[in-house]
């Protein structure tokens, strides 16, 4: 997976839910179909960031698995 972020948060060592309230903040610093990578750690953001992007009407573009961290990308709706 090979995207550019428009802007990147670093979640990492966060636990939940901050790792989503952050995100929720920081996908209002981006405009409408700009990409947020997100950085963290907590697992159960494997399951929350898609969840919460269908509720949101943004797209989650993915997830990779890097050493120690994950990557996340979504893309900004409406």
């Amino acid at each position: 997976m090979d995207l550019k972020a428009d802007l990147t948060l670093d979640a990492k060592g966060l636990s939940c839910p901050m790792p989503l309230l952050k995100t929720k903040q920081f996908i209002n610093k981006i405009k409408e179909g700009e990409v947020l990578e997100v950085l963290g750690t907590d697992p159960g953001s494997k399951n929350d960031l898609p969840g919460w992007c269908t509720r949101a009407g943004h797209e989650f573009l993915g997830a990779k698995d890097e050493s120690g961290f994950f990557r996340f990308f979504i893309r900004r709706g409406k």
